[in-house]
């Protein structure tokens, strides 16, 4: 209790001395926030209407739940893919921050966006086994010095006492996906994970953790070899969507 108070003495000075800011503008901020609350209504919820696979939303006024052409003409290995926020503007902003940034202390920011994906009607009432990150390539991981999908996976665990175990591993070092089409993207991602030495998925209902869905077609690779594994289901969830 005292090691507790002196904690909480020593954090009141340290943010009388250096109050919190926003991350975006520079104004002052509540303790334990990031954005203030202008800034926080900049960051774009998707809500439906929706596809009920990847999340990719829709104009109009779609009532009925359907699925993306993009979906419909491939093979989906994962039950749905749930993003809570657009990857636009200042969320695009804060994940490029703490990405390629090494802000690393946005984390908490970045798993609070992919904590409000699992209120989603797809996963409310589903009950996971485990929760299991998208790998990087351990060259890459040793440039970025992180894996960020590891990151949010391990806050996420914390928060829902799921257990969070690094299953996969990615195998081959892919060339950046970022200019690369739906298609060309599949194909630099083929074959590119498996399940590490000893994993075993058999029965599990999986929840997959990345930080932002493009296409679908890392988490959708990702998907199948825990299938093709033996896992009873598949869902994923990112904190935002591109």
């Amino acid at each position: 209790m005292i090691a507790l108070q002196k904690f909480d003495l020593l954090k009141a000075a340290v943010s009388l001395l250096y109050p919190p800011v926003c991350t975006i503008c520079g104004r002052n901020i509540r303790a334990d926030e990031y954005l203030c609350d202008q800034c926080e209504t900049k960051a774009v919820r998707i809500v439906a209407p929706l596809c009920q696979k990847c999340s990719e939303p829709f104009e109009g006024s779609i009532t009925n739940t359907f699925a993306c052409a993009n979906c419909a003409h491939r093979t989906i290995y994962f039950d749905a893919a749930v993003s809570a926020y657009r990857g636009r503007g200042i969320v695009r902003q804060i994940i490029h921050e703490f990405k390629y940034g090494r802000q690393i202390h946005l984390r908490h920011l970045v798993a609070r966006w992919l904590n409000c994906a699992l209120d989603d009607e797809r996963l409310r009432q589903s009950h996971f086994d485990v929760i299991v990150p998208v790998p990087l390539h351990p060259t890459r991981q040793r440039e970025r010095g992180f894996n960020q999908a590891g990151l949010l996976a391990e806050l996420l665990s914390a928060q829902t006492s799921i257990p969070c175990k690094p299953l996969l591993e990615r195998t081959r070092y892919t060339t950046t996906q970022t200019a690369l089409d739906r298609s060309e993207r599949m194909e630099n991602l083929h074959n590119a994970f498996r399940l590490r030495k000893n994993a075993n998925v058999r029965s599990l209902r999986v929840l997959l953790v990345d930080d932002v869905l493009t296409t679908g077609s890392t988490l959708n690779e990702c998907a199948r070899i825990l299938k093709r594994g033996g896992a009873f289901s598949v869902h994923a969830v990112t904190a935002a969507r591109a």
